[in-house]
Formats: C-alpha cells, sequence, structure tokens
C-alpha cells in the first residue's frame, strides 16, 4: 500500500503462528475491559507472568480507559517510556482546581492553582501567605480572603489578583452546584485557563497534554452519564464532580506500587515500543482519525508513515496479536461513532481469527454489521449520534413529560415513557426504548426530545 517504501523480504524460524486475534468493542471503554478480560484469562489458563503482555496505543491519551480496566482486575502494570495518566502534569492540575473548588480549605490544591496558569502572584507572597496561615492557625484560604486582616499589606496588584483568584474559585464552586460533572468540569478547564494556556504553546508536548485534558473530560462525561442512565431507585449516585472525584481517589490510592517490580503489564505508545517485542500485544483504537491520526490523512506522505507505524506495532507480538477496534468514543464530551481503521481493511481477512464478541454490550453492539467479519469502513457512516444526522440533538423542556409520551434520547434512540415520578431535580423517569428495554433516567440529565 505505501509506493515509497524499502523493498525487504521478512523470515523467521518460528513455526507457523496463530492467526490475529480481534476484540470488537462497542466503546472505548468496554475495549478496555475486554482487553483486561483477555489479558487475565491468557494469564489463568496458561500460569504467564504479567510482563509477557503489551497494550500499545497511537496517543498517550487512551492510556486512561486501559489503566482503569486493569486496575478493576488488580492486574499491575506500568506505562514505559511515560507516566501513568492521573499522574501527568495537567490531569493533576486540573484535578486540583477541581479538589479546591469542592473544598476551599485543601491547601495542597490551593498551592498547585494559584498560580497555574501564571497570575503574576510570585513564590515570596505564597511564603508570605504560608506563614501568616501558620501563625493564625487558619488555613490559606482565609489569609487570600482578606490579607490585611491577618497583617499582609500587600500591593494593590497583589491584592487585587488575590481577589481575583478568590472570586473565580467561588464562581466555579457556584457552577458546579449547578451543572452536571461535564459542565462544569469543562467550564472549569477552559475559564481558570489551563486548555488555553496548553493550546498557545502549540508544540507536540502541548498537543498532548491538551489530548490529554479531553480524555479525563470524556471520563468525566461518561461517568456522569452513568449515574444519571442507571436505574438510580434512591437516587444515591447522580454523576456529579465530587463523585467523580471520590472514584478518583480510590484510582490513585494505587498509584504507590513497587516501582521496582518487573512483572507488569507494559502499556505504551507505539512510537515507544520500537525495538521491543512481547510475547503477547494488543493493539487498541484502531479507527480512523485516531490511528491514522487526524492530523496524517492529508498528505500520501503523512499517511504513509502511519501506516509504516501500523506496522511496527504488529511485528512487536512474538506469539500472538490481538487488534481491537471500538465502535464510540467520546470527543470533548460529544459521543459520536467511529469507523473501523483502514488499515484493518488492509489485512488478509484469511489471517485473522473470528472477531471476540462483546460482552456485555451496550445498545450499539447490537447495530453491528457481522459479528465474524472485521467491520468496514465502508459500511459504517461516521456520524455524531445514533440518529444518523449530522445536525445537533435538540433537547426539550422536560418539565412537561407526562406518562404515556414518546420521546427520543441521543443515545438510546426511540422510546414510550412509562413513569414520571419526583420533583424538582430529582425528577426521573422510565422509559421503555424500541431494541434496548427499560432504562430510568434522571431528568435533569436525560436529554430527552419529546415527540408527542
Amino acid at each position: 500500500y505505501n509506493k515509497d517504501q524499502i523493498k525487504k523480504k521478512v523470515w523467521t524460524d518460528n513455526d507457523q503462528g496463530n492467526l490475529i486475534g480481534f476484540i470488537h468493542a462497542s466503546s472505548d471503554t468496554e475495549e478496555g475491559n475486554l482487553v483486561a478480560n483477555s489479558v487475565f484469562e491468557y494469564k489463568m489458563n496458561n500460569q504467564l507472568p504479567n510482563s509477557d503482555f503489551a497494550v500499545l496505543y497511537r496517543t498517550n491519551a487512551q492510556s486512561r480507559s486501559m489503566e482503569e480496566a486493569f486496575r478493576k482486575l488488580n492486574i499491575p502494570y506500568k506505562i514505559y517510556g511515560g507516566t501513568s495518566f492521573y499522574n501527568r502534569k495537567e490531569i493533576k492540575d486540573l484535578l486540583a482546581y477541581f479538589r479546591l473548588v469542592i473544598n476551599h480549605n485543601d491547601e495542597d490544591s490551593l498551592q498547585r492553582c494559584i498560580n497555574t496558569p501564571a497570575r503574576g502572584i510570585g513564590k515570596t507572597t505564597i511564603e508570605k501567605i504560608t506563614v501568616a496561615a501558620d501563625e493564625n492557625s487558619v488555613n490559606m484560604w482565609e489569609i487570600i480572603n482578606a490579607p490585611s486582616h491577618y497583617g499582609l499589606n500587600f500591593n494593590s496588584g497583589i491584592t487585587t489578583k488575590l481577589s481575583n483568584f478568590v472570586t473565580q474559585i467561588k464562581s466555579f464552586t457556584a457552577e458546579m452546584k449547578k451543572k452536571e460533572a461535564y459542565d462544569a468540569a469543562h467550564h472549569i478547564a477552559v475559564s481558570s485557563g489551563i486548555l488555553k494556556m496548553y493550546r498557545d504553546e502549540d508544540t507536540p508536548e502541548a498537543v498532548s497534554r491538551v489530548e490529554n485534558i479531553d480524555e479525563l473530560l470524556n471520563g468525566i462525561k461518561e461517568f456522569s452519564e452513568k449515574g444519571a442512565e442507571a436505574n438510580i431507585g434512591d437516587l444515591e449516585s447522580q454523576g456529579t464532580l465530587e463523585e467523580f472525584m471520590q472514584d478518583v481517589a480510590l484510582l490513585t490510592n494505587q498509584d504507590n506500587e513497587d516501582e521496582e517490580d518487573n512483572n507488569k503489564v507494559t502499556l505504551m505508545t507505539i512510537h515507544s515500543a520500537k525495538g521491543l517485542e512481547f510475547p503477547y500485544v494488543y493493539v487498541v483504537g484502531l479507527e480512523e482519525n485516531l490511528f491514522p491520526s487526524i492530523q496524517s490523512i492529508s498528505t500520501r506522505s503523512d499517511l504513509e508513515e502511519e501506516r509504516r507505524l501500523f506496522y511496527v506495532a504488529i511485528t512487536r507480538a512474538e506469539r500472538q496479536l490481538t487488534l481491537c477496534y471500538a465502535e464510540s468514543r467520546y470527543r470533548w464530551g460529544q459521543f459520536t461513532i467511529t469507523e473501523p481503521s483502514r488499515f484493518l481493511e488492509e489485512i488478509n481477512e484469511d489471517l485473522i481469527d473470528k472477531p471476540r464478541k462483546v460482552i456485555n454490550a451496550s445498545p450499539f453492539a447490537e447495530k453491528k454489521t457481522s459479528e465474524t467479519n472485521i467491520p468496514s469502513r465502508r459500511n459504517l457512516k461516521s456520524i455524531s449520534s445514533t440518529n444518523g444526522d449530522s445536525t445537533p440533538f435538540a433537547e426539550s423542556d422536560t418539565a412537561s413529560l407526562q406518562t404515556g409520551m414518546q420521546v427520543e434520547h441521543p443515545k438510546f434512540g426511540k422510546g414510550k415513557v412509562l413513569t414520571v415520578e419526583g420533583n424538582g431535580p430529582n425528577k426521573k423517569a422510565t422509559v421503555f426504548f424500541n431494541g434496548i428495554g427499560q432504562k430510568s433516567l434522571l431528568l435533569r440529565f436525560a436529554k430527552l426530545k419529546i415527540l408527542g
């Protein structure tokens, strides 16, 4: 397929190996779960060490769903040539804002946020605030709210900057109380200036940082929708930003594991994998605009470089190669249907094992054209919702929603309202969706369109 390729003859002394495995998942989260389950099965059935396995991805941001899936199964892993998702600087910066917005007395978060992005509050000023807090037995938040009350006579410029910071954090707290988790988190990411700071850098590293922030927001979007769309009954979980942060705290508690233990699954970008080999390799995220990258499909030379990178990925496997494709992903909080990578179509189907069926599939898994063949990009239209319509989904005011009404959901499609109960923010509806079944939805999150 590459015209500018160097002719070479590849051979091996090994016996004929296994067919290429294929995992066809309904979402990136399910892709992570299926890969982790597959690793677990191989390990247990064949008594294999964790270090025999590697997961390769095109972008650093893709590690989040993989890391979370491996953590759920207590499978130790390491990020080769990088840091785990929640330990990346940009993620820690944004999480610090979330913690401070939730709890103004979180001093570690306050010290991280107060000058990120830079707002002209220098190290000396922060040291004076810290000393004043210690001498007066109060927290730093109290000091920056009223520095003169505690004997700190800053000049008007510093005083204004501190006042603006306090006002910003208070406004974020007010927004968090009014908005669901994703909207609140996105507002903080934008209004704090963190996103702009990295976008303005315009370097490959900054692009990766922006992708990581996008992935964090996608995780929050998925979390909040799970809280809203689950059969919540007593409404204990509503997918708030505070609940998401509780989940993150549980995840990041596992980050202090033995770094000298080499018996771990390796997670890495394909660029980092050059020159390395592993007995069992999973290549994930084989979708158009992800692999090949959307930045690399406009010219032949860039696309050929992506294809060479794909060759690097599939030749890292010594015994078993498994290719993975997810039908849907969140991108900047928008649920999108993906197209299979063109690289999948370029592989002889005789070399690929029957696709692994999706376990606990979402409704989209029922819409596959085939479970026995690699999905073709020609058979899947890239759309932004299940409607197949490129226009934005127009939700209705659900105040007038009644039992018996026909409604439409951007993810579940059309259905009939069975019950409506509760009031205000706790109002919910039970809807029977065609071909999917019954779902209980919290109306302030549900995004329903009333059809009649």
